[in-house]
């Protein structure tokens, strides 16, 4: 089961990035988990310093920007 962590505080672009996300999962047939990490703490811990952010199995794979869905699947794969 793939881990997916969004990073943000819950702004309209962490929204599209959770969206983007979920949708590509599916699109993959991904068995997948997502948490939403909205503790400025933490998500200075992963080292990001641009959200929204995209963690995938503990790796961060996009700061700062939402990728399209075809750039997602990429991410995902």
């Amino acid at each position: 089961m793939k881990k997916i962590q969004v990073l943000g505080t819950g702004c309209p672009k962490c929204m599209k990035l959770t969206e983007a996300a979920e949708t590509a999962a599916k699109a993959l047939g991904l068995s997948y988990e997502i948490e939403k990490v909205t503790d400025l703490n933490r998500i200075a811990e992963f080292g990001v310093m641009f959200t929204p952010a995209l963690v995938v199995d503990g790796t961060v794979k996009v700061a700062g920007k939402v990728p399209s869905l075809e750039e997602m699947k990429k991410l995902l794969a």
